[in-house]
C-alpha cells in the first residue's frame, strides 16, 4: 500500500515539474530562464537546460551572457552524447569569443568531441581526419598545456586507424590481384603513414605485386617492371633483413636476377645460356644411354 502511494506521489512531483517547466518556456522571462537552465544544467538534466539556453540565446546575443550561453549550450550537447554536434558548438564559440577566458578549453572540445565520434575504422574517417587537424590547431596555440601528453595519445589512436584503413584498401587490392591499384595504395600507404606498424606487411605486399607485374608483363614493359621489382626487393631486405618473408622473397629475387641478367651483361648471359643448353643436352644424352 505505501509502495503505491509513494509511486503516486511520484508521478505527482514529475507531473508538477513537468507543468512548471513548460510554463517557463512559455513565461517570456528569459532572466528567469537563464537562471533556471543553469540551475538544470548543474542537476545534470541537460536536455531541459539546453531547451532554454537555445529558447533564450538570440534575446541575449551582444550580451555579456551570450558567450555563457554558447558555452552552456556546447556542453550540454556534449553530455547528451551528441559528439558531433558539440564539436560543431565548440567550433562556433571559438569563432565567435576568440578572447574568452573559455577559448583554450573549447577549442581543445572541438577536437575531443570529434575524437570521441570517429567512427569504426571500415567507416568514412572525415570526422577523425577533423579531430587531428583540430587538435594540431590546439597544439600550434598552446605548445606547453597539460593537456599535451594525452592528446598525443589521441593523436596517435587516430593515426593508428588512419593507416589501417589505408592498410585494409591497399591488402583489397592485393588480394584480388590488382596489382597495379594495389601498388597505388601501397605506396600511398607508406607516404602518408611512413612509421606504421603495418609497415613490414605493406612492403612484402608491394614488392610481390611489382612481381607479378613484372613477370606478366608485355615485352617492351618486362625490363622496367623487372628492375623495379628487384629495387623493391633491396629496399625490403635493407629494412627488414630477418623477416619472416625474407626466404620466399630471395626465391622471387632470383628470378628477377637471371632475367636482368641478359642486360646488365649480355655476354655473360649469353655464355651461361649456352651451358645451360649444353648441360641439358648431356643430360638427354645421358639419359638415353642408361635406357
Amino acid at each position: 500500500m505505501m509502495k503505491n502511494f509513494l509511486g503516486f506521489l511520484l508521478v505527482i512531483v514529475l507531473m508538477s515539474s513537468c507543468g512548471e517547466y513548460q510554463k517557463l518556456l512559455k513565461s517570456g522571462d528569459y532572466s528567469l530562464m537563464y537562471k533556471k537552465a543553469v540551475e538544470y544544467y548543474n542537476k545534470g538534466d541537460y536536455t531541459r537546460a539546453l531547451n532554454l539556453f537555445d529558447g533564450i540565446r538570440t534575446v541575449f546575443a551582444g550580451t555579456s551572457r551570450a558567450q555563457t550561453i554558447a558555452y552552456y549550450r556546447a556542453f550540454c550537447t556534449y553530455n547528451q552524447k551528441d559528439y558531433e554536434n558539440a564539436a560543431e558548438l565548440f567550433k562556433q564559440f571559438v569563432a565567435m569569443f576568440p578572447e574568452s577566458s573559455y577559448m583554450e578549453e573549447c577549442l581543445y572540445m572541438m577536437g575531443y568531441c570529434n575524437y570521441l565520434a570517429s567512427p569504426r575504422v571500415r567507416l568514412d574517417q572525415t570526422v577523425t581526419e577533423k579531430a587531428m587537424n583540430n587538435f594540431q590547431l590546439y597544439l600550434s596555440r598552446y605548445p606547453n598545456s597539460t593537456r599535451k601528453e594525452q592528446i598525443n595519445k589521441y593523436m596517435d589512436d587516430m593515426s593508428d586507424k588512419l593507416s589501417y584503413k589505408a592498410y585494409l584498401g591497399a591488402e583489397n587490392y592485393y588480394l584480388r590481384e590488382h596489382y597495379k591499384a594495389a601498388v597505388v595504395s601501397l605506396e600511398n600507404c607508406l607516404k602518408d603513414f611512413p612509421g606504421t606498424k603495418y609497415r613490414e606487411r605493406i612492403m612484402w605486399m608491394l614488392f610481390n605485386s611489382k612481381y607479378e607485374m613484372a613477370v606478366n608483363s608485355v615485352e617492351d614493359k618486362k625490363y622496367e617492371r623487372y628492375t623495379t621489382a628487384k629495387e623493391e626487393y633491396y629496399y625490403f631486405v635493407d629494412e627488414y633483413p630477418n623477416s619472416v618473408y625474407a626466404k620466399e622473397m630471395a626465391k622471387k629475387y632470383e628470378v628477377l636476377n637471371d632475367f636482368l641478367k641478359q642486360y646488365d651483361d649480355p655476354d655473360e648471359y649469353k655464355e651461361d645460356e649456352q651451358n645451360n643448353q649444353t648441360n641439358s643436352t648431356n643430360q638427354e644424352g645421358q639419359n638415353n644411354q642408361n635406357k
